[in-house]
C-alpha cells in the first residue's frame, strides 16, 4: 500500500506586488543610466538560456565549483556542525542541496526561493527521497530581506548552515553584499555556518569570454531581456537594435553586461512614457563583482564572521568559503 507523504510546509514572506515591480522596472529604464535588474532574465526561455551557457567551454564557474565540491565534499562536511538546519538561499531544484544531504545528515532543509509553485514542487521532491529530514519552504526575495528567526528557533539545538553556491554573491553591489552578509550573521546564532561559492579575480580575457561566448549563447540570454520588459512593460524594444556587450571594470574589478543601441532611437511604453536612447547608449544589465581571497575575507570579517577556511581549484579562478561567526 502506498502512504501518501505530507507536503512540505510553505511559509509566505513575501506578497507580490506587479504594480510596484512593473513602476520599478520603468523607473529604472527610465533613469539616466538606463537599468533592468536581473531577476528579468529568467523566465522560462532564459533560464533555459542559462543553463545552455552553463554548458559552455569560456563559462567556468559552474563546473569550477561542482569540481570543487566534490573533491573536497568530506573535508567540507567535517567542518560543518552535525543535525544542522540547511538553508538554501536560491534553491531552485535543490539539485545542488541534494548533493550534501547525504554528507551533512541535516535534520532540516529550509529551502528559501521567490518561485513559491516551483519551491513547492521542488520540496515534495526531497522530502520523498529524505523522509527524515524535515522539509520546509520560504517564499522570499532574500535578496532584499529575510527574516527566517521565528523558523529557526523551531529548532535551537540544531544550528543553520547557510548554502549560497553559484556566485551569485557577485550580482550585488559591496555595500548590497555586506548587508547581505550580515544579515546572514544575524541569523547564525553563535553556532551556524555560511557556505558560499565566490568568483574570484582572474585574467581579463578569461573573464570577458565567460560572459561573451563565442557561439552567442550569453548574447542571447542578455538580449532576450527586452523581450520581457516588451512584455511587462507593453513596450517596443527591438532586440536587433541593440547588441550585447560585456565589459571586465578592473578598478570595480566587476564585469558589466549591457546592452548597446546600435543606432538612435525611441521606445515607448504603456502610459505614454518614451525613453531615447543615443546611438552607442546603453542599458545596464548586471554587475558579476569577483573577488580576492584576501578581499572576500575581509568582508566576511566585516560582516561578523571572525573565521573562514577556503576551498578553490588548481587555478585559483574560483572559491569556496566556509565562514564562522566570531
Amino acid at each position: 500500500m502506498n502512504i501518501a507523504l505530507p507536503s512540505p510546509r510553505i511559509e509566505t514572506i513575501i506578497q507580490p506586488d506587479p504594480s510596484a515591480e512593473k513602476a520599478q522596472l520603468l523607473s529604472g529604464l527610465l533613469s539616466p543610466q538606463a537599468r533592468i535588474d536581473p531577476k528579468y532574465f529568467y523566465d522560462d526561455l532564459g533560464c533555459e538560456l542559462f543553463t545552455r551557457i552553463c554548458e559552455l567551454d569560456e563559462y567556468y564557474p559552474t563546473r569550477t565549483e561542482a569540481g570543487i565540491f566534490e573533491d573536497c565534499r568530506d573535508e567540507i562536511s567535517t567542518a560543518l556542525p552535525s543535525a544542522a538546519q540547511w538553508v538554501d538561499l536560491g534553491c531552485g531544484d535543490c539539485a545542488k542541496s541534494a548533493r550534501w544531504l547525504d554528507h551533512v545528515a541535516p535534520t532540516r532543509l529550509v529551502g528559501v526561493d521567490i518561485a513559491g509553485d516551483f519551491l513547492q514542487s521542488s520540496l515534495t521532491g526531497v522530502a520523498a527521497r529524505y523522509p527524515r529530514i524535515d522539509c520546509v519552504g520560504v517564499v522570499s526575495d532574500f535578496t532584499q530581506s529575510m527574516d527566517i528567526q521565528g523558523l529557526l528557533a523551531e529548532k535551537p539545538e540544531s544550528p543553520p548552515v547557510f548554502f549560497y553556491p553559484g556566485s551569485s554573491i557577485g550580482n550585488f553591489d559591496r555595500p548590497h553584499a555586506l548587508r547581505f552578509l550580515r544579515s546572514i550573521r544575524q541569523h547564525c546564532g553563535a553556532d551556524g555556518r555560511l557556505l558560499i561559492g565566490v568568483d574570484l579575480v582572474k585574467d581579463r580575457d578569461i573573464l570577458e569570454a565567460a560572459y561573451d561566448d563565442a557561439q552567442g549563447v550569453t548574447a542571447a540570454f542578455n538580449l532576450h531581456v527586452l523581450e520581457v520588459v516588451n512584455r511587462e512593460l507593453g513596450a517596443d524594444f527591438d532586440p536587433d537594435r541593440f547588441r550585447h556587450r560585456a565589459l571586465f571594470d578592473s578598478e570595480q574589478q566587476r564585469i558589466e553586461m549591457q546592452l548597446v543601441a546600435r543606432r538612435e532611437q525611441a521606445v515607448h511604453f504603456t502610459g505614454e512614457a518614451t525613453r531615447h536612447f543615443a546611438e552607442g547608449e546603453h542599458v545596464l544589465t548586471e554587475y558579476s563583482h569577483k573577488y580576492t581571497i584576501d578581499g572576500f575575507g575581509n568582508m566576511l570579517r566585516e560582516a561578523g564572521f571572525g573565521r573562514y577556511q577556503v576551498w578553490t581549484d588548481a587555478n585559483q579562478w574560483f572559491g569556496v568559503f566556509l565562514a564562522e561567526p566570531i
